[in-house]
């Protein structure tokens, strides 16, 4: 019974920690490689009649070359609001309405956004690795606390602590790989 309320805490920061590496992966999405992507802007926000409605809530997308992006509204009349949302986003593109669909032409990117777009990864890959290093101490404490309560003996929380640390070296890496890939993505011309 003891052992099993560490294996708990054990799991439930697998868990978080799974959820934070996949964070980590949506944020990388957002960030534009020089291809037409879907995610750039589905999570972009649409005034639509008085609401903010996300844009894959309005609108179908679809990519029929690397640099466009075409957006189909389900209703017509969003189009313009939905064009509005996209040329003040921080996108940087701005969009063609033809009264039917909206197409945004990405263009290729200059080596010094290249360089930008790589800090900027860099540095949501490092909020990742921060945020799985308190999921760690968050349960470390918890660890420590059913030790304290008897719950645990000292030799079970050493056990445990060994296979958190390298849960966290694992997640730790997955963050890392996806920033490699993300890097040669941004860096390849």
């Amino acid at each position: 019974m003891t052992e099993e309320l560490g294996q708990v805490v054990l799991e439930e920061c697998r868990d978080k920690m799974a959820k934070a590496v996949g964070h980590v992966q949506a944020e990388f999405e957002t960030v534009r490689t020089g291809r037409a992507n879907p995610a750039l802007v589905e999570r972009i926000t649409v005034d639509y009649y008085g609401t903010a409605t996300p844009l894959r809530q309005l609108a179908g997308f679809s990519v029929p070359d690397a640099m466009l992006l075409v957006i189909t509204p389900y209703d017509k009349g969003s189009l313009g609001a939905i064009e509005k949302a996209i040329s003040t986003s921080d996108l940087g593109i701005n969009p063609a309405n033809d009264g039917t669909v909206i197409r945004l032409a990405f263009p290729p990117l200059t080596e010094e956004r290249r360089r930008e777009l790589v800090k900027v990864v860099r540095h949501k890959a490092e909020e990742g690795r921060v945020a799985l290093r308190n999921l760690r101490r968050t349960a470390r404490h918890e660890l420590e606390a059913l030790e304290k309560d008897g719950s645990l003996t000292a030799d079970e929380l050493e056990r445990i602590e060994k296979e958190l640390e390298k849960l966290t070296h694992a997640q730790v890496e997955s963050v890392d790989e996806l920033l490699r890939h993300k890097e040669h993505q941004l860096l390849e011309v």
